[in-house]
């Protein structure tokens, strides 16, 4: 078990089989709607993922443009009433595909708030790529197109994902057990 900043960090999901897993999803993507492809990664959490998934993309023959947004969770407390816009593209999706990259589905409001803004905007298509789902936790009807892998209900770090903006840069995801 990896000790990290004096924390036992127990691995979930291996860096092996993240980067085997991304080139499973570029084929995937690959074979949905692709001509002129946006791809856009959610910030902040899921910034590593897309980096590596876009790497991966390449590596199939796509060349995507890339973008990013970065969206807030607003609301009293503990509850999510709504989601807004922090900083937007740059880019005109209007009639193009459109690929959201993101860590973790887990309510669904966030992805469906980023999904419906694209599609209002104009975009042809919008798909959603995400690292971990937590079916457990969804709020909202929505399911993503391209799922890394299904996650167990644990609080998770590392590969972009953070507590109290630490553990970002662990290349694999794994949950903090305790202290060493």
């Amino acid at each position: 078990m990896p000790v990290v900043r004096g924390k036992n960090i127990d691995p979930l999901f291996t860096a092996e089989q993240i980067r085997a897993r991304n080139l499973e999803l570029a084929q995937d993507i690959l074979a949905g709607p692709c001509d002129d492809l946006l791809v856009i990664s959610i910030l902040k959490g899921s910034f590593i993922f897309a980096a590596d998934l876009i790497r991966a993309l390449h590596d199939v023959g796509l060349a995507p443009e890339v973008e990013f947004i970065t969206l807030s969770s607003y609301g009293t407390g503990t509850v999510s009433q709504g989601v807004r816009v922090i900083k937007d593209i740059d880019s005109d999706v209007k009639g193009r595909n459109v690929l959201l990259i993101d860590d973790i589905l887990e309510s669904g409001r966030t992805l469906l708030f980023a999904r419906e803004l694209m599609l209002e905007r104009g975009a042809s298509n919008v798909t959603i790529a995400v690292l971990l789902d937590k079916k457990n936790k969804r709020k909202e009807d929505f399911e993503a197109d391209y799922v890394g892998f299904d996650c167990p209900d644990y609080f998770v770090v590392g590969y972009g994902m953070d507590v109290a903006y630490a553990f970002r840069e662990l290349p694999f995801v794994g949950v903090v057990t305790g202290d060493a």
